[in-house]
């Protein structure tokens, strides 16, 4: 299974007081959907943190995100060994195809892959 990058996703009330706090660590906007920013580095584009007040379309708001290469295939895997779906595999409108698994320690993951 190919992991392309681990995003953490902070829940936030003012998406504007973080834009500025991680600005001041040299961190850009990547990508804003309204309910969910994220900020990158322009040095290293994988290195990103994304906040949130809540999930658009889903249940809960995931702790992390994990972009796979294969979404089916990992879900495949996680339905088979058992993990707990939080959230079904489903597209979505913002173009990424992706479900919600509960980690051993409580966590919600977010696995996604682009379209």
């Amino acid at each position: 299974m190919a992991v392309r990058r681990v995003v953490p996703n902070v829940q936030s009330s003012d998406v504007q007081k973080s834009r500025e706090f991680y600005g001041l660590l040299g961190f850009e906007e990547v990508m804003n959907h309204g309910w969910i920013m994220t900020m990158g580095s322009p040095s290293s584009p994988t290195a990103q943190v994304s906040f949130m007040a809540a999930d658009k379309t889903a249940p809960v708001t995931p702790d992390l995100s994990v972009e796979v290469e294969d979404v089916d295939a990992a879900y495949e895997v996680m339905r088979d060994n058992g993990a707990e779906i939080v959230h079904p595999l489903q597209d979505e409108e913002w173009g990424v195809r992706r479900f919600f698994v509960r980690d051993p320690n409580g966590q919600v993951v977010n696995v996604l892959g682009h379209r």
